[in-house]
């Protein structure tokens, strides 16, 4: 019997979820760009939701303290719930700076906030449960899929800045069990303006009522604000507990210092929320070992019990951040004066800009008609050398116009550069 024949009778049968699953189409598009740096193209790179640290290093204080941590051999398994001077820090620091008041038996620490996510799916959402979400939004869908879970997505549109509305939501308020929200927005960079926020936290308060004196499970709201600190301008932060403190019985959040600190990789997050469900996601956490090391944790409360080198940072990498984000900004806005059919929404928080591309029916220098989105993104990145993520990828209709920029690892000359690329690839199409 050949090689061959073997090969072909032993196709291996997976479980149907895994069979099944979507691979993030953003690092599908980053094999791409990277495929193309690796034979010498010169690249700008706006894809990818993270940081340079060479550009955008943690906080140097706190990498000293996770130095000091390991040397201090704190290498064993931390405390199922994370370590307890980490969560006495996280209080602190919500109370201080974020306007919210969690005791540590309502927090709960977790490598990053992925399995933050994931727990909260878990603790909250049985199979065919239906989760109610905005799109574009990251990965939302991932994550109901994996919990055998209905979706309800609901796109969203650039008059409201790509945030959604009670208005929108109201109708599928009945049938859902979880809503997953996020401000600032990953991958638009907007925010809740105060009046939307509240609006939608009274519409779940008042389904809660009709569901408590029914008996059912009430639906809980996942607000997802690990980007609460990196606002730009006169931008304000608002989170459902502070505009209604009856939310806190219904909110489970997100958060950590991943994009705060420009710490992807140190995998410091957090979740708060009722005690009951923390408790559950604690026991989810500890089956499956998405704990953040220990030295990170005792080297990330360190950090955090000093609360003013914690604001001077953040002042630094907000103004950096901010510094690009405006510089985009401003050059979409000369390239759209210039008559091209592009646009921006003015930035807001995170290290994203919202950018448009009207693009859809232009024929590029040899005829080829820019049919589809995909047509378009492959333009800008071939021509241009500039790449950027689709709202497709984050769940919108894949003929939507708008992409997410991402400044995490751009330098500030970059800027100009990208812009010029993009303002002559743009001088090529045929209207």
């Amino acid at each position: 019997m050949s090689l061959t024949t073997i090969d072909k009778k032993s196709d291996l049968i997976v479980a149907k979820l895994a069979e099944n699953i979507i691979g993030s189409e953003i690092i599908k598009l980053a094999a791409e760009v990277n495929e193309k740096i690796k034979k010498g193209e010169k690249i700008y790179n706006l894809t990818i939701g993270d940081f340079n640290p060479k550009v955008f290093p943690i906080p140097a204080e706190l990498k000293q303290a996770i130095i000091n941590a390991y040397e201090d051999d704190q290498t064993n398994y931390p405390a199922a719930d994370g370590m307890l001077e980490l969560r006495q820090a996280v209080s602190k620091l919500l109370k201080e700076r974020g306007d919210l008041d969690y005791k540590t038996d309502e927090i709960v620490i977790a490598g990053g906030a992925r399995p933050v996510i994931y727990a909260i799916f878990r603790a909250l959402v049985d199979a065919d449960d239906t989760v109610l979400f905005p799109v574009p939004s990251w990965n939302n869908n991932h994550y109901t899929y994996l919990n055998f879970a209905k979706q309800i997505a609901i796109e969203t549109t650039a008059e409201n800045n790509f945030m959604p509305t009670a208005a929108e939501l109201r109708p599928h308020i009945a049938v859902a069990n979880l809503i997953a929200l996020c401000s600032p927005l990953n991958p638009t960079g907007t925010t809740f303006r105060k009046k939307d926020l509240e609006e939608i936290c009274d519409m779940i308060l008042l389904e809660n009522t009709k569901r408590n004196a029914e008996g059912k499970k009430p639906v809980y709201l996942m607000f997802d604000q690990i980007y609460w600190a990196l606002t730009h301008g006169e931008t304000k932060h608002y989170n459902p507990v502070s505009l209604r403190p009856e939310m806190k019985n219904y909110t489970v959040f997100v958060d950590g210092i991943s994009k705060s600190l420009a710490s992807t990789g140190v995998r410091v997050g957090w979740s708060m929320g009722p005690k009951k469900v923390i408790e559950k996601i604690k026991s989810i956490l500890t089956h499956i070992g998405a704990w953040a090391p220990k030295a990170e944790q005792v080297a990330t409360a360190v950090y955090l019990n000093n609360l003013e080198n914690y604001d001077t940072y953040l002042i630094d990498i907000k103004a950096k951040i901010n510094a690009r984000l405006v510089g985009f900004y401003k050059g979409f806005q000369d390239l759209k004066s210039e008559g091209f059919k592009v646009d921006a929404i003015a930035p807001e928080a995170a290290i994203y800009l919202t950018v448009q591309f009207s693009l859809h029916g232009q024929k590029t220098a040899d005829g080829k008609v820019l049919a589809s989105t995909q047509d378009i993104t492959k333009y800008i990145l071939d021509e241009a050398k500039v790449a950027l993520v689709p709202f497709s990828a984050f769940g919108a209709s894949s003929n939507s116009t708008w992409y997410r920029l991402s400044v995490g690892t751009c330098k500030l000359e970059d800027v100009d550069g990208a812009i010029e690329n993009l303002r002559s690839a743009l001088k090529k199409l045929q209207k």
